[in-house]
């Protein structure tokens, strides 16, 4: 079944609202609605993007990022160790060259 875009582009549009909405409530550190939102906004975002490479042949230009499992969580906290301010400083100097 093909999804047309323009009604995936709306359900989308609806989601990131209602994520906002979710995020800029008062709420807990680990709020469910939040979740909800998240998981609703990612969903529709799919969505649309599968409809615009199936009608149109076009992509957009995001990715939703796969979900970790937690196994390579000690080497990513190893890595941001090794990487200091002064790293981001001189990164920054080299790119206003």
């Amino acid at each position: 079944m093909t999804v047309d875009p323009r009604a995936a582009l709306d359900r989308l549009i609806a989601a990131l609202e209602a994520h906002y909405t979710a995020v800029a409530a008062p709420h807990g550190e680990d709020d469910p609605a939040v979740d909800d939102a998240y998981d609703i906004l990612a969903d529709a975002f799919e969505v649309y993007d599968d409809a615009l490479g199936t009608v149109h042949g076009e992509a957009t230009p995001f990715y939703l990022a796969e979900e970790d499992d937690g196994e390579d969580d000690d080497d990513e906290d190893e890595d941001d160790e090794d990487y200091d301010d002064a790293d981001v400083d001189d990164l920054a100097d080299e790119a206003s060259r």
